[in-house]
C-alpha cells in the first residue's frame, strides 16, 4: 500500500477529536504516522477545522491519497484534492 492521508482519533469516549495525518498505509489507525497534517474537531457547530495547506499540497505531489473523509475536509477548506 501507499501512503494515505487520513484521520487518527483521539479524545474520550463520546468526545471525539482527530488529528488529520499521513501515514503508510498498512500502519494502524491511532498508530505510527509521517506528519501531522491538521486537526478535525466535529463537536462544535461548525466542526473546527485546522489544516496545514502547504503540507497536504506536498504529500499529496508525493502520490499520498486522501481517505474519502479527509477528501471532504479539503474540498470543504478549499485544498485541492484528488476526486476519488
Amino acid at each position: 500500500m501507499g501512503v494515505k492521508i487520513r484521520l487518527a482519533r483521539h479524545g474520550a469516549k463520546k468526545r471525539p477529536f482527530y488529528r488529520i495525518v499521513v501515514a503508510d498505509g498498512e500502519s494502524p489507525r491511532d498508530g505510527r504516522f509521517l506528519e501531522i497534517v491538521g486537526t478535525y474537531n466535529p463537536l462544535p457547530d461548525p466542526a473546527e477545522i485546522k489544516l496545514k495547506p502547504e503540507r497536504v499540497r506536498h504529500w499529496m505531489d508525493q502520490g499520498a491519497i486522501p481517505t474519502d473523509t479527509v477528501n471532504n475536509i479539503l474540498k470543504k477548506e478549499g485544498v485541492y484534492a484528488n476526486p476519488a
